[in-house]
């Protein structure tokens, strides 16, 4: 295990709040700023958790009307996260008061990660338009969440005219932007309500937005404007570039994106009186700039050299690793000088879906029998058939799955496509599917990590951090997939711990990152190698997933693409597909 203490850190009654706000819920350790020992957390649930189907908050919810929700969205509301901040943060505090003697006044900063790119459109002084008088109702007056998908055909339009006029931003990200970005969302909204467009008076990072309430000072950081709104070199794409999107387009970044930016590692701010009620810390301590969950965790995981690809595995996955020089990487979600740590290119690829494709087939695809039998044993379903799947060999069950029951983010990049099970007959049973989709995920990766290798960013360590770690079968099937050394961060709490080792860095105790990583970071190496029969067998089942994968994602066939027209078209009643 990773774990060395520095020099600069004196005593050991220093402590730092990292908070990790995730997709479902936000959790807040504190953290030993000595040796990065976890001494209390908490979590608490979005009330409103992630609107899919409708949207369940505003006045029209409460009165029993709520506005139906079109297919590939996904909002929040910017009050729950908040909610985090008063309940889960004071929680943490008063269990590592109660275990460990820490008092409130013994912290000195706090840091704070989110999901990404998940936007919040604002007032000037960062109020929500979701709590404006008359905007309530608005769909588009919400959090727009990561896995809000529906701003695809505005992420084609962007990829067509930047290849058009040759941007050379563009490859920066491998050839395509993504409808999870910035930009898209921006365009999106702009075209499907122009009304709350133009109230938008500031497009906000969620990342940035909690660091706003926090210190009362908007400072963007420098990864989500590097890899989730396309600021490269110092820029953004120009207002000609805009303008030829849509006229009214043209004055976006000057209009309602530029912000200073700030550093990674470097404070925002000072806590204000108000956050410190919500909190329970003090007034006045450091508030560091904002980050990207992945990214704040590979420090965590001790990943602050090139060729270490930390993958933090929950609902979805997101790939970063740092390499030494800059390299296109075809459908890499971006590249971005000192995006991850100072000093080096810092990489970034992922999949949309994981842990969700393995929840839904837990949810509507596992008959009441089995349900009934993980109650008898005192399991989860989850476990029950993960143990009914580590009895097969390799290729028993007779299935090869596609992972795109999400979209496809990295290497095509491409939202409409959707997932895929081939080989299933009336002897195939629940657990042979659901070892079919652990393993096609680990197929999505082998794809990711060739497509780094291929484009001169050698992987050498695979490390995995994330909920889904807890799953030895799935770690397992990693490390034969792609044949690499996989090891694990030693926390349940990776981007949490990875936040607070910002916090230090932030509030003087260690003079950089890397600094902080050998004092605070959690690793264990190797723990599980590749077994050369199952990597064998898994290259025969692997080649026939790169065959469906080219075919379904490539222009073999667009049937993917048309089924969701036909989707789209009889959910609005329009009876015809675009």
């Amino acid at each position: 295990m990773l774990a060395v203490t520095s020099s600069v850190v004196s005593g050991n009654n220093t402590y730092v709040v990292g908070v990790d706000f995730g997709t479902l819920s936000g959790r807040a350790v504190v953290v030993r700023v000595q040796d990065g020992s976890v001494v209390g957390s908490a979590a608490h649930p979005y009330p409103h958790g992630v609107m899919e189907a409708e949207l369940s908050a505003g006045p029209a919810a409460t009165a029993g009307r709520a506005t139906p929700l079109p297919p590939d969205w996904a909002l929040q509301v910017p009050g729950d996260y908040v909610e985090v901040l008063a309940h889960a943060v004071p929680a943490a505090l008063a269990a590592a008061r109660e275990e460990h003697g820490v008092r409130a006044e013994d912290v000195v900063g706090i840091a704070t990660d989110f999901t990404a790119c998940t936007m919040v459109p604002t007032t000037s002084d960062g109020t929500p338009l979701s709590e404006l008088p008359g905007l309530e109702d608005r769909p588009h007056a919400y959090v727009k969440l990561w896995k809000h998908h529906a701003a695809q055909p505005h992420a084609d339009r962007i990829n067509a005219l930047a290849h058009e006029r040759g941007e050379p931003w563009i490859a920066r990200y491998g050839g395509l932007i993504s409808s999870e970005w910035e930009f898209a969302k921006g365009l999106e909204l702009l075209e499907d309500d122009p009304e709350v467009y133009a109230a938008t008076e500031r497009w906000v990072e969620a990342a940035d937005w909690i660091v706003w309430q926090l210190c009362g000072t908007y400072v963007r950081n420098a990864c989500t404007a590097g890899y989730k709104g396309i600021r490269q070199d110092g820029r953004y794409p120009d207002r000609d570039f805009l303008a030829a999107l849509h006229p009214g387009f043209a004055d976006f970044v000057a209009e309602k994106l530029d912000q200073p930016i700030g550093e990674l590692g470097a404070a925002a701010g000072r806590l204000t009186a108000r956050a410190a009620a919500w909190t329970g810390l003090p007034e006045g301590i450091t508030v560091a700039v904002g980050n990207v969950d992945a990214h704040v965790t590979a420090p965590a995981a001790g990943a602050v050299g090139p060729g270490q690809m930390v993958a933090i595995m929950g609902t979805s996955t997101c790939h970063v690793m740092n390499g030494e020089s800059l390299r296109e990487v075809p459908g890499m979600c971006g590249v971005v000088e000192g995006g991850i740590v100072p000093g080096l290119w810092g990489y970034e690829a992922g999949q949309s879906g994981v842990g969700d494709i393995f929840g839904w087939f837990v949810e509507h695809g596992v008959p009441p029998a089995y349900h009934e039998e993980a109650a008898r044993q005192g399991v989860s379903v989850h476990e029950l058939l993960t143990d009914l799947a580590s009895r097969q060999r390799v290729g028993e069950h007779g299935l090869v799955a596609l992972d795109w029951h999400s979209g496809n983010r990295s290497v095509l990049v491409d939202h409409e496509l959707s997932g895929l099970v081939v080989g299933q007959t009336l002897a195939t049973r629940p657990e042979d599917t659901y070892r079919a989709l652990l393993e096609a995920t680990a197929f999505g990766t082998r794809v990711i990590v060739e497509a780094f290798e291929e484009a001169g960013v050698p992987v050498t360590e695979f490390i995995v951090a994330g909920g889904l770690l807890q799953n030895r079968l799935l770690m397992q099937i990693y490390a034969d997939v792609t044949r690499l050394p996989l090891s694990t961060i030693a926390t349940d709490q990776g981007p949490a711990l990875g936040s607070a080792l910002h916090a230090a860095v932030a509030a003087g105790a260690y003079p950089d990152i890397r600094a902080a990583a050998s004092a605070m970071g959690r690793v264990d190496r190797a723990v599980y190698t590749p077994d050369e029969e199952s990597a064998s067998a898994y290259d025969a089942l692997f080649a026939e997933y790169r065959a469906l994968h080219d075919h379904f994602g490539r222009g073999g066939t667009e049937v993917m693409h048309r089924l969701r027209g036909l989707r789209r078209a009889a959910r609005s009643g329009s009876g015809s597909a675009a």
